[in-house]
């Protein structure tokens, strides 16, 4: 009973492990739904991040259920010699990555899962320039992370505000640079790419959220029938 005790604790308090720290997360626009939002977001990791991230869980073949043809798979986002039924896996050898970036990149199949979307998405939004990192790059989120941000040509450059940085909270970043996409532009893009990795490390949880509503609405009916049953059997002994 005392180690079922601390498994729920951990449990219930991992969501607010994930969220707590330095910086406060912002609510990533995570909408399951929005099939052309995942789309934008297969799109923008396959060509920003599967080169150093696998997704180790999703086989290429799945991303029909956000309403891609295989055709349109094969052509956008299946690598040279892959197959639809592979798993999404990455060209960069292991001892490769540790080389250059010290350790390999994570796979990101359930890291949404883990680490929970609002991160994602905050994090994402929230690297800096600092010269004192062998990359060149800072976060605000994870602080001395190994990744660089490989999306500053499109955010463009932000450098950490000294004068407001403490405690992490509004103003901590300012722009040095522009890049080829408004701070709007760049919100929604990252917020399609989180939108995405939600689902990657879930696949099958809206489907399994529509069966709970009929599951429930089927054991509501039921309820009725068998409190109709109930009283016509006991009508006499009552």
């Amino acid at each position: 009973m005392k180690s079922f005790v601390l498994i729920l604790a951990a449990l219930l308090a991992g969501p607010a492990i994930a969220s707590s720290g330095h910086y406060p997360l912002e609510k990533a626009p995570v909408d399951l739904a929005n099939t052309v939002s995942l789309q934008r977001g297969a799109a923008t990791f396959g060509s920003y991040c599967s080169g150093c991230h696998s997704l180790g869980y999703m086989r290429y073949s799945r991303l029909t259920d956000i309403g891609l043809t295989e055709a349109q798979i094969k052509q956008t986002l299946l690598p040279a010699g892959a197959k639809l039924g592979d798993t999404m896996g990455i060209p960069m050898r292991p001892e490769d990555s540790k080389a250059w970036f010290g350790v390999r990149p994570p796979d990101l199949s359930v890291e949404a899962r883990s680490r929970g979307a609002d991160w994602i998405y905050t994090y994402l939004r929230t690297f800096y320039r600092d010269d004192t990192r062998p990359t060149g790059w800072n976060n605000l989120v994870y602080e001395k992370v190994g990744m660089p941000h490989v999306l500053f040509t499109l955010q463009g450059e932000y450098a950490l505000n000294h004068e407001s940085a403490e405690g992490h909270g509004a103003g901590a970043l300012i722009k040095v640079k522009d890049g080829q996409l408004s701070p709007a532009e760049y919100d929604a893009l990252i917020g399609d790419l989180t939108n995405y990795l939600a689902w990657v490390s879930e696949p099958a949880q809206a489907s399994r959220v529509r069966m709970g509503f009929f599951v429930i609405g089927f054991l509501l009916i039921m309820l009725v029938v068998a409190y109709a049953l109930k009283k016509e059997y006991w009508r006499d002994i009552h």
